[in-house]
């Protein structure tokens, strides 16, 4: 019996990572390009790494980002988790069907409804369209994708830890903070970071709910490449694949060497 992938397995797959990282591959390389034609290549070159530090534009809008990713990735941890916290430990409540769906609607519905929905609200209800208004678009978008990431882990929760904590005498506050909570970190961070990274990510519902002064990245980048591909929006994008690229391989170090730890601990109490 023949054993390990075929010439088939390993030819899809080759072409599979091509085709996904092939284009990557070609911005960074042309990030480097001294020529102003973003198609053609001219020689290496870190001009447009300089000019991207004095467009104000630009610059502007990655710090726009930023703050609305961390305020609405904020806002989403906290009511995601109390979400699934409901949705977990209140059992059969009246309304828990209508509340359910309400949180898992926009993981399903497109975003094109979901702005257009906003831009609506925030136009009835007579609010100056800018940052706050991106920052509860993004919180509305990414709660539901936190709310998963909690309910998946509570519902593996074990109790009896809770319960032997507060056999112990430590009231249910306590017992959720020193118990609960640090079993729940590693979902609540995951949570967290997939909130930050799809309000990074996001055009559509930012491009509904975006006012004067608001300008994100993506709205920023769309709006110049409908004029024609700046060799600035390559090492602008470039720097982004870059801080992501050094993310994982932090996270990844870092859950390694917490494996490493959880694994010797106990060889450690045995001698």
């Amino acid at each position: 019996m023949r054993k390990g992938p075929s010439w088939f397995n390993v030819a899809s797959v080759a072409l599979g990572l091509v085709f996904l990282y092939l284009p990557i591959v070609i911005l960074v390389i042309y990030s480097f390009n001294a020529s102003r034609l973003v198609n053609v290549w001219g020689g290496w070159s870190i001009r447009w790494y300089v000019a991207l530090l004095s467009d104000q534009a630009m610059l502007e809008a990655v710090w726009v980002t930023l703050r609305i990713a961390f305020v609405s990735a904020t806002a989403a941890t906290v009511l995601g988790t109390l979400s699934a916290l409901a949705l977990v430990r209140f059992g059969r409540f009246r309304g828990r069907l209508l509340f359910s769906g309400m949180i898992y609607a926009p993981l399903v519905m497109p975003e094109v409804i979901t702005g257009l929905s906003l831009l609506l609200l925030f136009v009835a209800a007579d609010v100056d369209r800018g940052f706050w208004t991106i920052s509860i678009a993004h919180t509305t978008l990414t709660m539901c994708f936190v709310t998963v990431v909690v309910q998946a882990r509570l519902v593996d929760f074990d109790r009896s830890l809770e319960e032997a904590a507060m056999d112990l005498g430590c009231p249910p506050v306590r017992t959720f903070l020193t118990v609960t909570l640090p079993l729940i970190a590693p979902a609540i961070a995951a949570g967290f970071v997939l909130a930050f990274t799809l309000s990074l990510d996001d055009l559509i519902i930012a491009n509904f709910t975006t006012g004067p002064g608001a300008t994100t990245l993506p709205i920023r980048i769309y709006s110049e490449v409908r004029l024609g591909v700046k060799p600035e929006i390559n090492a602008v994008c470039t720097i982004v694949i870059a801080v992501v690229a050094a993310a994982i391989v932090v996270a990844s170090l870092v859950t390694k060497l917490s494996g490493a730890r959880e694994h010797a601990a106990p060889l450690g109490a045995q001698v």
